[in-house]
């Protein structure tokens, strides 16, 4: 009667994990941003202009407040150190997720303003115009 009810629990786990899917934004794959904004102290903003557009990582709209340049999709990031030198505004470059990554990035505290979304990303190509 007990190993009936074991393997009965392990059946119903067992199914009830396998039918959870992670969405594919949440996954490392590749997206391509345009760096939009280089703000005092890595306060960046970027649009993704291609990928999964999902509105829990992006902001489907956004306004400098200091410009009143509104942009799409954007978001800022979590780990500016990260980024490769050169890279400035302007620059198109595909990315990935990635929350793995510990940030261990000191920046200066100077506010500008950013979307409120923020991401750890890591750039795997920028693109030649």
């Amino acid at each position: 009667m007990k190993f009936y009810l074991f393997a009965t629990i392990l059946l119903v786990t067992v199914t009830s994990c396998s039918n959870k899917t992670t969405p594919v934004s949440h996954n490392k794959g590749k997206m391509k941003a345009r760096f939009e904004v280089s703000g005092i102290c890595s306060n960046y903003t970027f649009s993704l202009i291609e990928g999964d557009k999902d509105t829990s990582l992006v902001q489907a709209s956004w306004t400098n407040p200091q410009t009143d340049s509104t942009y799409t999709n954007a978001f800022g990031v979590k780990n500016p150190c990260d980024l490769p030198e050169g890279l400035k505004v302007g620059d198109e470059f595909y990315f990935e997720l990635d929350n793995d990554r510990p940030n261990r990035c000191m920046v200066c505290m100077a506010y500008y303003p950013t979307p409120a979304k923020k991401l750890n990303i890591k750039v795997l190509e920028v693109v030649k115009k």
